[in-house]
């Protein structure tokens, strides 16, 4: 390709170690190689894997770079993908030469405490490297704590796949919102509710709602984390602790949950004109920010109760400009993964411009 030497004179390189390799992980292996000419071309990222790390299927690690089509296909089959320690992970992507070390975490959320997560992201940030995690146990249960130490260590933790998978929320308000501060949102961010309660609307059976949001890999591991609205209460922590300087937990966040018995108020809602939904919410700023995970019913001409079948959004509550509405009309693990992208072409933005500076 004509003019490819002279761009990889001013490339950057890019170590990634992946902590997890579940169906987001994978698809963003898979990613990166679609889209490798053009990060290297558009945002000057040549991007490597050197590990891959997962609590149930084995380890691999090669400084040369990982298989990751290789290792995927293994880890799809069930089988182990390598015979290498886990808590290698963090060591050996610290002794990468590359211009930049980046930690992929994408393990299971554990609504307990946030770990294994946390210890992940803590451990990488500490050892210099960058950290992209699409989990949301991290922001959540420890995001004052991680921001500093990233701060302290001149690195990013950066976490846009957390909520409502490739939306870019926290990058529109980082970015495109100075000097506006947001008092509260409203909302729906969990697509497998979404998905249940509307199938519940035309009839079908809760069960087979919920089976096909796991076939496609979008329902959590757990899917009571979906169900009983712990994966809501997370994402509405997230948002708080970020958007409105709160320090809440999913533990702090008043939840409800859906179940088979949901039906006859999601046909009652109907048969009055009503939808019912299950709603995110938060007010205030600091200290003061209370977070609630509801079934509600709303009006039918309510943005959120036009959301089609998987759509997702945000309504956010903002001094200056009212309200700031944004939607996803469909979501998916590529879009997921598309998130962690985002967040390592931010990671390169930064990194390129410390070096004009």
């Amino acid at each position: 390709m004509q003019g490819t030497p002279a761009i990889k004179e001013r490339m950057l390189s890019v170590d990634l170690a992946f902590a997890g390799f579940g169906h987001v992980g994978r698809r963003f292996a898979l990613l990166l190689e679609e889209c490798h000419e053009r990060l290297l071309l558009d945002h000057r990222l040549d991007c490597r894997t050197v590990g891959i790390a997962t609590a149930r299927h084995g380890s691999i690690f090669e400084p040369s770079g990982v298989d990751t089509r290789a290792a995927a296909a293994c880890r799809a089959a069930g089988r182990a993908i390598g015979r290498e320690r886990p808590d290698d992970l963090i060591p050996r992507l610290e002794a990468s030469r590359a211009q930049l070390r980046v930690l992929i975490e994408t393990t299971t959320l554990s609504i307990e405490d946030g770990q294994p997560a946390i210890g992940h992201v803590e451990a990488a940030l500490a050892a210099g490297c960058h950290v992209v995690t699409a989990n949301k146990g991290p922001v959540s249960f420890a995001y004052r704590r991680l921001t500093a130490l990233a701060d302290r260590n001149g690195v990013s933790f950066l976490f846009e796949g957390s909520v409502m998978d490739g939306v870019p929320i926290f990058n529109l308000v980082r970015e495109t919102l100075p000097a506006v501060t947001i008092s509260g949102f409203r909302g729906i961010v969990n697509t497998t509710t979404q998905h249940i309660l509307l199938a519940l609307e035309r009839g079908e059976p809760f069960a087979d709602a919920l089976a096909r949001m796991q076939a496609e890999g979008i329902a959590e591991a757990d899917p009571s984390l979906d169900l009983n609205g712990w994966d809501a209460a997370a994402k509405t922590a997230a948002l708080a602790n970020v958007l409105m300087d709160a320090d809440l937990t999913p533990r702090s966040i008043a939840r409800e949950s859906i179940t088979p018995e949901t039906a006859a108020a999601v046909r009652a809602a109907v048969a009055a004109g009503r939808r019912l939904r299950l709603i995110v919410s938060a007010d205030g700023r600091g200290s003061g920010v209370q977070g609630s995970v509801r079934l509600v019913e709303i009006d039918a001409g309510d943005l959120l109760a036009a959301l089609p079948d998987c759509a997702n959004a945000l309504i956010l509550k903002t001094d200056l400009l009212g309200e700031i509405a944004i939607c996803q009309m469909a979501g998916d693990v590529t879009q997921t993964a598309y998130a962690l992208l985002t967040d390592l072409v931010t990671i390169g933005r930064r990194a390129a411009a410390r070096e004009r500076s």
